[in-house]
Formats: C-alpha cells, sequence, structure tokens
C-alpha cells in the first residue's frame, strides 16, 4: 500500500495546522508590541524635526538619513509621503532615499519578531546589510542622476 502524500494525509495536515497555530499564537504578542511601537515612533518623528538633522555632507546626510530610516521603519506608502515633505523642507536627495531604503529594508523595530522567527544571528546580519546597503544605494542613486542629467 501506497502512503498519501502529505498534503493528502489528514493527520499530517491536522498536525501542521497545530502547529502553525500554535507559532502564531505565540508570536502574536511580539507582532502586536512591534505595531504598537512603530505607530509610536512615526508620531514622535514629525517630518519638521527630523529636516534640522540634515544639510553637513552628502555621506553624512546619508548616513543621518539611514539611521533615521532604521528606527522609524513603516509602510512603502507613508515613507514617500515623508520623503516628499523632506525634500520639501530642503533635505538632499541622497538623505530622503537614504532615508526611503532603510525605512523600507531595515527592521530595527521589528528586530525581536524577526529574530523569534528567522534567528537573532540571521536578523542582525540582515538588518547590518540592509543599513549599508541604503547608504550605497543612495549615493549611487544620486550620483547616477547627477551623471545623467
Amino acid at each position: 500500500m501506497t502512503k498519501e502524500p502529505g498534503w493528502r494525509n489528514r493527520q499530517a495536515l491536522k498536525n501542521s495546522l497545530s502547529k502553525t497555530t500554535s507559532m502564531f499564537l505565540g508570536i502574536l504578542p511580539v507582532i502586536t508590541g512591534v505595531i504598537l511601537l512603530t505607530g509610536l515612533l512615526i508620531e514622535l518623528l514629525p517630518a519638521d524635526s527630523v529636516a534640522g538633522w540634515f544639510g553637513h555632507s552628502d555621506f553624512l546626510d546619508a548616513l543621518t538619513g539611514a539611521v533615521a530610516g532604521s528606527i522609524s521603519a513603516g509602510h512603502p506608502v507613508s515613507s514617500y509621503l515623508i520623503g516628499g515633505e523632506l525634500l520639501e523642507k530642503g533635505v538632499s536627495l541622497v538623505a530622503v532615499t537614504a532615508f526611503l531604503v532603510s525605512w523600507v529594508t531595515v527592521g530595527s523595530i521589528q528586530l525581536p519578531a524577526e529574530a523569534v522567527m528567522l534567528g537573532w544571528r540571521f536578523a542582525l546580519l540582515r538588518n547590518l546589510l540592509c543599513f549599508l546597503s541604503s547608504i550605497l544605494v543612495a549615493v549611487l542613486t544620486v550620483t547616477t542622476l547627477g551623471l545623467a542629467g
């Protein structure tokens, strides 16, 4: 007699659903905390106050933008609105680009949830690489636009 594939085996399906539900319920408090902390940080860091952090040099502005984006992570649509406000306030394009890229890719606020799911080593390495990449992408983007235009 041949054994049924895993997706047809009712007991395997029940075990998988049980494990998934258990894992989801275990991570739910961490996810809730991350969402609440993200909302709080967005309110505490309005564009007017953030704009005052910039205006030094391209590299320092990119570094500052990456740090600001890393600690105030959120939805991509929100980052575009904030980026537009920062550009209107005179913040350099390199800073806004670093801010946008790190906002979306670096998850310092979500780090505990990511570490629970994927492990601390992976989560820290991924965030560090994304942080450094956001600075590199910002500098390369503005340099490319300068050469093209």
